[in-house]
């Protein structure tokens, strides 16, 4: 019987892939691992990389992209343990983490995901637990008002918070331990989004559901962030504000998502014409390009 089951979700990120899974090799200690890839149709070799240079490791195949959501849930619905650590494939295990992960949600029956505090490539803070988002946190974020009153790590805990593991509203998806049985009784991530507020939306079912959701500092982990989406910055943006509506339509209702929905095109469009003129005065030598409020306009959310 595994100690626990490891699923990495892969998306052309055949090197990042190699060294996450090299790293779970360097830190498992005695722990009997298995470890389950699930490849989302990448065009790098990466599903031969797994075959030839690691035979051992569990390979799904998909045939397109399914997205973070489903592609995490096939990985759980053949893993052997447990315990299943959802882990990015940017995302790299210290010494111990893993261990320290194990013997809180072992010792905390209560428990039916517990996150790792994340950290730069450089070893800086990265924020990993946040509470649940309302209206009055999203405005602050889109005006930018957020971190100008309350702090560079808005609306996330900072590097302040890091005095011992405790109960959260939801931790950061690039590691997740999860309890099989809590995260199968829910469902597993809702397969409706495909990429972003899926570990928003499973934290606040599993609460729901009447398990605890924590955070344990202690556990580090190296995470880069966005290394499949990097190449795709606007289409970031748009899936990240159609996610943020979904989130809100099915657990605050209609009336809280068409506010929300009017909130993220108000300032979507202050952006796109505040950004365009800046890169058109300066010829395309400042200002960034952002998602176009019309993208917005013509997407069901």
């Amino acid at each position: 019987m595994f100690d626990v089951s490891i699923v990495i979700l892969n998306w052309n990120t055949r090197q990042l892939l190699a060294d996450c899974i090299e790293t779970i090799f360097q830190y498992q200690g005695n722990l009997n691992i298995e470890i389950i890839v699930v490849d989302n149709n990448s065009s790098d070799d990466s599903q031969t990389m797994i075959q030839t240079q690691y035979p051992h490791v569990k390979l799904i195949e998909n045939h397109k992209n399914v997205g973070f959501a489903k592609g995490n849930n096939q990985g759980v619905v053949i893993s052997q343990a447990k315990y299943v650590l959802l882990l990015n494939s940017d995302a790299f295990l210290h010494e111990n983490s893993l261990q320290i992960l194990l013997g809180l949600i072992e010792t905390t029956p209560q428990i039916g995901i517990v996150g790792a505090h994340l950290r730069n490539e450089d070893g800086t803070f990265q924020a990993s637990h946040t509470d649940f988002p309302t209206l009055w946190q999203e405005l602050l974020i889109l005006s930018g008002l957020g971190r100008l009153f309350y702090g560079h790590w808005y609306p996330s805990y900072g590097p302040d918070e890091l005095e011992g593991a405790k109960v959260a509203d939801y931790v950061v998806g690039a590691c997740l331990l999860v309890r099989k049985t809590a995260y199968e009784s829910i469902g597993g991530f809702d397969e409706t989004y495909f990429m972003y507020a899926e570990e928003v939306d499973l934290c606040y079912r599993m609460r729901q559901a009447g398990c605890e959701v924590w955070y344990q500092p202690v556990a580090k982990v190296t995470h880069l962030g966005g290394a499949s989406s990097r190449h795709r910055p606007t289409q970031r943006e748009r899936d990240l504000y159609r996610s943020r509506i979904q989130f809100f339509r099915t657990h605050y209702g209609n009336i809280h998502a068409e506010l929300l929905k009017w909130q993220i095109y108000a300032f979507t469009t202050i952006k796109f014409i505040g950004h365009g003129l800046i890169r058109f005065l300066s010829g395309g030598r400042y200002g960034r390009l952002v998602v176009s409020p019309f993208e917005l306009y013509t997407k069901k959310g």
